[in-house]
């Protein structure tokens, strides 16, 4: 590949687009006057890599080994990128979940080089001009406001740290070239009082912005990026629920978005719970599923999941899905829930009998009532799922299906270890955090981490080159189909739900062919056949290659 640059001297060593370090070659240190500013030694991307391992093996905790590979991603992309793939199951949980957790909350104090738009409420009066500074093409864009981080809660403009960690899962593992994305977070003010203490705070010192502003606020965000990208793809991520389905529903059909949280959390659920239900040698058909957490998560799997027992033939499929927030159940009779909440109310005449104190039956009592075949935990609170409620899901169903996604791992519903000494390893488990797996007698489990990543570098990358009007309910859902692992069986379910970590590459692969197709069939994407989408899926791939630099 070969790239023109007017840039010179520091000017080149400083851009990490297109700085190669020690392997510029002879020539393009003296077209590009950078001889005198790099040691004789040219060397090769592979040597490179061995330098940067040494260094990466004597640090000492995952946050410094976070802002180590930030740094390295802020001096050059390519080696940066190369490195990710090299050691990809390894470095993961520390570029994103859960390392970046940490990072979101110490954010103002490892901040070290620009990266990204930060769009600040008292600044919107310039906002066309703040984007002026981006004088590239952008093809994917992830926007936070910073006040649902994980499960960690608000933390305001250190948010960023979710959209850089998902654009460079994009670039690692969906083929998006990173120069062509770019992380925003909506700079809003926080709640937090912790970060509105904190002398070093970046972000803007006042509570949020809420009502009528913040909706005036996003809605010119949305003209502005429209305009500045038209056809770029928005991924919303980590909204509070109050805010995450409305925008979704406001924008979904004027721009081509989605939000991950509540829909590539859904896909990547659904493909978990599918490859399950095969393992256990049963059908969508036959379950009976149970959500702890009942937000903008909860409510998108639930969605995708009624579908998906829809299709199967079921008639009034909502009626197997049970959600709980933190007040209880949820039903017909309570006056409390959002709009996004009340198609998954259960009518109240069917459950008024399961609490002993009206008007809201608790985890247990809903498990002792429905027998659940699939119980998944987006709560962020850690230890919900205890020893007498699975055991009592356990004695209702031969393979149950349990799935404590909250994250980071300290927010986990339960142990994979626990849930497996619970039901006597029968259980099927996929967990939101990575964990080892768990040796059992003679067998040794691997525990599957159901994250996005199966999801949306693929949605992205498809929805780009499908050329989609929006992002439409049956390309999750062939998302959801491509990533359930092809080879889980009764026999192989102890190797993990889904395909592992380093596979993700080629499931992104899949994932966006069989979104491509399924814009196709929705009208809303480019008429190829089937062979011309692998091939445009092909072309489009980005990989880390460092380019021939010539001089312009």
């Amino acid at each position: 590949m070969r790239l023109t640059t007017t840039k010179r001297g520091r000017d080149v060593i400083n851009d990490p687009e297109i700085n190669k370090g020690t392997a510029f070659t002879p020539d393009e240190r003296r077209a590009l006057h950078i001889e005198g500013l790099l040691p004789a030694a040219v060397e090769t991307i592979d040597e490179q890599l061995i330098r940067r391992r040494c260094e990466y093996d004597r640090l000492h905790d995952d946050l410094e080994r976070h802002v180590n590979l930030r740094a390295l991603q802020d001096s050059n992309e390519v080696l940066f990128y190369r490195f990710l793939q090299a050691n990809l199951a390894e470095m993961m949980p520390v570029v994103y979940t859960p390392t970046v957790g940490q990072a979101c909350q110490e954010f103002s104090r490892i901040y070290r080089r620009p990266h990204g738009v930060f769009v600040s409420y008292p600044e919107r009066g310039r906002m066309m001009e703040q984007f002026a500074a981006i004088d590239t093409e952008i093809d994917v864009i992830v926007v936070t406001d910073g006040e649902r981080i994980l499960g960690l809660g608000d933390q305001g403009v250190g948010g960023m740290g979710i959209p850089i960690g998902k654009l460079a899962l994009y670039s690692a593992v969906g083929g998006i070239d990173p120069r062509r994305t770019l992380p925003i977070v909506l700079d809003v003010g926080t709640d937090n009082e912790e970060r509105l203490a904190d002398p070093m705070y970046l972000g803007w010192r006042h509570e949020r912005v809420r009502g009528a502003e913040y909706d005036a606020f996003v809605e010119q965000f949305v003209t502005t990026i429209s305009s500045r990208f038209p056809g770029v793809l928005l991924q919303w991520e980590d909204f509070a629920g109050t805010n995450a389905t409305p925008l979704l529903e406001r924008y979904r059909d004027r721009l081509l978005s989605f939000n991950d949280d509540i829909q590539g959390t859904a896909a990547v659920a659904l493909g978990a719970i599918e490859a399950a239900v095969t393992a256990a040698g049963s059908t969508m058909a036959d379950q009976r599923v149970c959500i702890l957490g009942a937000g903008s998560a909860g409510t998108g799997i639930a969605a995708m999941v009624r579908d998906a027992i829809a299709a199967a033939g079921v008639p009034h499929a909502a009626s197997r899905l049970f959600l709980l927030d933190r007040h209880g159940l949820l039903h017909d009779r309570r006056d409390d829930l959002d709009d996004f909440q009340q198609p998954f109310a259960q009518r109240w005449d069917a459950v008024a009998g399961w609490a002993d104190v009206e008007p809201f039956a608790g985890l247990a009592e809903v498990v002792a009532a429905i027998e659940p075949t699939v119980l998944v935990g987006v709560s962020g609170q850690p230890g919900l799922f205890t020893e007498q409620i699975v055991r009592r899901m356990a004695a209702g169903s031969e393979r149950p299906i349990i799935m404590p996604l909250s994250n980071p791992t300290s927010r986990a519903e339960a142990t994979p270890a626990d849930l497996l000494a619970w039901t006597d390893g029968r259980a099927l488990v996929a967990t939101g955090s990575p964990f080892d797996p768990v040796p059992l007698g003679d067998r040794t489990v691997t525990i599957s981490q159901a994250n996005n990543v199966y999801a949306f570098p693929g949605i992205g990358l498809g929805a780009v080159v499908a050329g989609a009007a929006q992002v439409t309910d049956a390309m999750f859902r062939a998302a959801a189909e491509a990533i359930a692992n092809p080879d889980t069986g009764t026999n192989s379910a102890d190797q993990g739900l889904l395909p592992s970590i380093g596979e993700v590459a080629a499931v992104s692969r899949r994932v966006a062919e069989a979104v491509v197709a399924a814009a196709r069939d929705d009208g809303v994407g480019r008429d190829l056949t089937d062979a011309e989408i692998t091939a445009a899926v092909a072309d489009a791939w980005w990989s880390p290659e460092y380019p021939s630099l010539v001089t312009d």
